[in-house]
């Protein structure tokens, strides 16, 4: 039964991001996110209220980037371990992908949509589907007026 649900969750969104056009949805990549929903390849989803790190992501005109977790502080910036992800973008049949390598490993995303305010990405080791939010950062203003 999981499996099934879980099937039909990434057909759907395969379905609805064969709407979008690859080239489109690389605009919308740079910036900060923030994980908002995990569902995991046996069809558990996971919620995230609160997230302690975000994601850096930064893509060149060549269509090479890097991605760095953030750690958002309570002055309006950020710490960061500074590491990063490099990764290379390539369009494949129709389907934006994201190669990771680092001295460790090596992956590929699928983003399956990627708008002004959220992001789907599709880990094609793992089969895990990650709904990223825009992050915005947290308004601490305590005016009493």
């Amino acid at each position: 039964m999981m499996y099934k649900r879980l099937s039909l969750l990434v057909i759907t969104l395969l379905l609805f991001s064969c709407s979008n056009d690859p080239n489109t949805m690389i605009n919308h990549l740079n910036g900060y996110w923030e994980i908002d929903e995990v569902t995991l390849s046996d069809g558990t989803k996971k919620d995230y209220n609160f997230n302690d790190t975000i994601d850096y992501i930064e893509v060149s005109d060549s269509l090479s980037g890097f991605r760095r977790k953030l750690k958002p502080n309570l002055f309006g910036t950020f710490e960061t371990s500074r590491s990063e992800e490099n990764f290379s973008i390539k369009i494949d049949d129709d389907s934006l992908n994201i190669y990771y390598t680092t001295p460790y490993s090596k992956w590929k995303e699928t983003i399956l949509n990627a708008n002004e305010t959220q992001l789907i990405i599709l880990n094609n080791t793992n089969k895990d589907v990650y709904i990223y939010k825009r992050y915005e950062s947290l308004d601490l203003d305590f005016d009493t007026k």
